[in-house]
């Protein structure tokens, strides 16, 4: 089976490097309902960048505002999910570069049983073009909720 590709809005939020901080976010959007398809954290200097996919905009974003969590965004990236099998990656990295597109940064896991998933970013003067090399026939779909 051929991986579903979907063009995903993102909001990210800065957060102090430090114990429990990530911990106060997640249990926000948890007490919330809101359910996440793809969550991305790293340091950045003295602070953390987190990177979140909701299922759901307007659910996330008012659970964002009720806890006063500051986002920026939205911001697009391509959201991949699919069989796990050698070179499923690369495949989609490839039909990027025949396309000229350089890829920004990736972020890919195996889910078990057989599946993965994988978040790609590339310029956002790309997007339009990286779409209809990756999308079928160009269409944009919501992500599906992987589960919490």
């Amino acid at each position: 089976m051929a991986a579903k590709v979907q063009r995903v809005q993102y909001y990210y939020t800065v957060v102090p490097d430090k114990p429990g901080e990530g911990a106060k976010v997640f249990n926000a959007l948890k007490e919330a309902g809101v359910s996440l398809a793809a969550v991305i954290g790293f340091p950045q200097g003295r602070r953390a960048q987190i990177d979140l996919v909701p299922a759901d905009q307007a659910t996330f974003k008012a659970a964002a505002k009720a806890a006063k969590i500051k986002l920026v965004g939205p911001k697009s990236a391509f959201l991949i999910q699919g069989d796990d099998q050698v070179g499923a990656v690369a495949e989609i990295a490839e039909k990027l570069s025949q396309a000229n597109i350089n890829v920004t940064a990736v972020q890919a896991i195996a889910a078990g049983e057989g599946r993965y998933g994988a978040i790609l970013w590339v310029k956002p003067r790309d997007m339009s073009t990286a779409a209809k090399v990756l999308l079928p026939a160009a269409v944009e779909t919501p992500p599906l909720p992987l589960g919490d």
